[in-house]
Parts: C-alpha cells; structure tokens; sequence
C-alpha cells in the first residue's frame, strides 16, 4: 500500500532553516524521507545540520541566503537545482519579531517605531512572498508541489506589544489564501498553498518574554498559559505531524487553509 504521507524522492526547501523550529522542520521532512535544503543567513549552523544529516544517511544542503534578497535566493536555487535536480516543496520558516517592532505598555502609541514596525513587516509578509515567487516557480517547472506558510495565532487576535508581527502575520494569512486560488486557477491541483499556524512555542526571540531566568514564567508567560487549555508551551516537535502531512500527497485536495497546532489557544474565550 502507498504511503501518501511519505516524502520519499521529495526537494524540500526550508528557509530559516537555521532557527529552532526550522531545525524541528528540517528533521521532521528528513525523517519523512526527503532530501532538504537547508536556507538562512548563518552559514555555519546550515552546514553543521547538513552535514549530521547527511552523515545520518539523509540527503541535505546548507545555502546561505537573506529571504529579502531576491538576488540571493536566485542563486540559492540554482544551487539546490544542481545538487538535487528538482524543488518539490517550500517552508517559508523565515520571520519572527525584533525590539524594535515592539510597543511597550509604557510607550506613546502615537509615537510608536514606525521603522521599527516596518522592518518586522517586510521580514514576515516580503520573507515569505519572494522565497515563494523564486520557489515557487522551480516547483512549477518539477510539475507538482507543496508551499507551506508561517502563520501564528497574532495574525487574527490583537497579541499587545508586537504590532509589526501582528500585521507581518495577518497579511501572510491574506497572501496564503490569495496565493492559493491564483495558483489553483493557473495550476489546478498541482501546486498548493497553505499554512501552519504554531501556538505560543518557546525559541530565542520570546524566551526572555515569556519565561524567568530562574524559573517560571513571566507575567506575559502566565496569561499565555491561561489562554492555552493545554496549560503548556508547545515543543518544536509537535509541529512536524501536520507539516509533514501539508507537504506530502496525503493532503492532496487542501489548499489555502491555515492549520492550527496551539494546544486550543485559537479557540479559547479565555473564560
């Protein structure tokens, strides 16, 4: 019998493949059977996970790139073109925040980092937009694929402080369904969109937001966990299921959805 979940003979492009999750991303499509290419700007992390892959008996590549460099994400292609032959599938795993597009409860709101807010926008919506155009058409060249988007749960409620991620995120929601219907109306079913939606996941950007030095969680941390009915962070792991099964033909006939992997944060009042 077919296995339809598997991602055997699979090209994965991951970018940000170099964070926390794009390394639980990376391992989660290899352990499926594909070979991956692993994108981001630290080029000696992307080779050092490259190569254990590949000395594990699995098929990788680093390649450097800025998601915001078209330039570059052109020759990373045809890097992975000439080791790999084909592009099956894109994670766009690059985004995230930075302070700058933060708004403390203490700050003016009228005086807020436009910049700042601006930065953290282009890396969400811009990060993810033009991996998927210079991807994208590699992926339609191989004849058949899978694009799988960040989302998070601040793309539809209003998470405090972080307005530049809020609306990098909402507008990746947009552009993922938007994306997926031109794509159904050029391609058919060959080419898919959709997007993962993490909960509240502990990486480098929100450790010091939401947990202690010494332990316990902060005040924002607290608040999250009493919105989670699972009353926990999520681990990075938990996120491979439903990423694997986007990428994979056992998802055939989905397109433009976002899924959800947040312990019942999304669907909790609260009260």
């Amino acid at each position: 019998m077919e296995n339809n979940y598997s991602l055997k003979g699979k090209v994965i492009v991951v970018t940000g493949g170099t964070g926390i999750l794009g390394n639980s991303f990376v391992n989660g499509i290899v352990e499926a059977g594909g070979a991956v290419a692993i994108l981001g700007r630290n080029k000696q992390v992307a080779e050092e996970r490259a190569d254990a892959i590949n000395k594990n008996g699995g098929q990788a590549i680093g390649v450097v790139a800025d998601v915001l460099d078209e330039t570059a994400l052109q020759e990373a292609k045809a890097t992975i073109l000439a080791k790999f032959g084909r592009i099956d599938g894109l994670v766009n795993a690059a985004g995230g925040n930075m302070p700058e597009g933060v708004l403390q409860p203490e700050d003016d709101i009228f005086k807020m980092n436009i910049d700042g807010m601006k930065r953290v926008l282009d890396v969400n919506l811009w990060g993810t937009l033009i991996p998927s155009q210079v991807f994208g058409e590699a992926i339609a060249q191989t004849g058949k694929g899978s694009i799988v988007n960040i989302s998070s749960m601040n793309s539809k409620q209003a998470v405090t402080k972080v307005l530049g991620y809020n609306m990098g995120k909402a507008a990746v929601d947009c552009y993922n369904q938007w994306f997926a219907v031109e794509l159904a109306n050029r391609y058919g079913d060959t080419i898919r969109m959709n997007a993962l939606a993490p909960g509240f996941f502990l990486t480098e950007q929100n450790r010091s937001l939401l947990t202690k030095p010494e332990g316990g969680y902060t005040p924002r941390g607290e608040a999250v966990i009493r919105k989670t009915p699972f009353k926990r962070f999520g681990r990075p792991d938990e996120l491979i299921g439903a990423l694997v099964w986007l990428l994979s033909d056992a998802s055939a006939f989905v397109t433009g959805s976002m899924i959800c992997v947040d312990g019942g944060f999304s669907i909790f009042s609260g009260v």
